[in-house]
């Protein structure tokens, strides 16, 4: 049963996350692009998927995997990577449009939700480097507020771009990261102390 438990568990996780990349990988849109833009579109959407794997880690939600935490620092350092080959393979590909988002002088409102969620990575990014100059507990918060926008941002970016990715599997991708690390950030940060202070009560 535990066994069925965890095959299920993976499986799903892996359809919800892995399908998007796929379609998106054989996309005909590509078919006539260049190199940096199919990397920074891909980078992207590799971006986006792992945004679901963050905060199952965080929590420790992903049945049979060991150190957790660990992979959960791991996948952030490839979705920081993600996001800059995303950013260069677009500046490569358009450098004037890519200006004009950073700028947010972009007339497409995606461009407003993009920039946002790449500040929400960079501060977050700086946010861990300093983890040890910061109180923990602020450091939680502060981290959690900026995982919470990074989501709602990227998710809210890539729904509103008529790109590679397919519909449906991009929609059920942004549900599922938004339920999933809102259901994290309560579980951590109230349930989980909650019943922790009832126990020792």
């Amino acid at each position: 049963m535990i066994r069925v438990v965890k095959f299920f568990a993976w499986g799903l996780m892996a359809g919800i996350a892995v399908v998007p990349i796929v379609t998106a990988a054989f996309s005909p849109l590509l078919a006539s692009r260049d190199v940096a833009y199919i990397v920074g579109g891909m980078s992207g959407v590799v971006a986006l998927s792992l945004l679901l794997v963050q905060p199952l880690l965080a929590a420790g939600y992903l049945p049979g995997l060991l150190l957790q935490r660990k992979w959960h620092r791991r996948v952030g350092s490839a979705l920081v990577v993600a996001v800059v080959l995303h950013i260069i393979g677009l500046f490569i590909t358009s450098p004037d449009d890519m200006t004009d988002a950073l700028l947010l002088a972009a007339p497409t409102p995606f461009s407003v939700y993009g920039v946002v969620a790449l500040w929400g990575v960079v501060l977050t990014a700086i946010l861990v480097v300093l983890r040890k100059s910061i109180s923990l507990s602020i450091w939680y918060v502060m981290h959690n507020a900026l995982a919470v926008i990074v989501v709602i941002a990227s998710v809210v970016h890539a729904v509103m771009i008529e790109g590679t990715m397919n519909h449906l599997s991009k929609q059920v991708l942004g549900v599922c990261i938004i339920v999933v690390s809102v259901l994290t950030v309560l579980h951590l940060r109230l349930i989980r102390p909650v019943l922790s202070k009832r126990k020792d009560d």
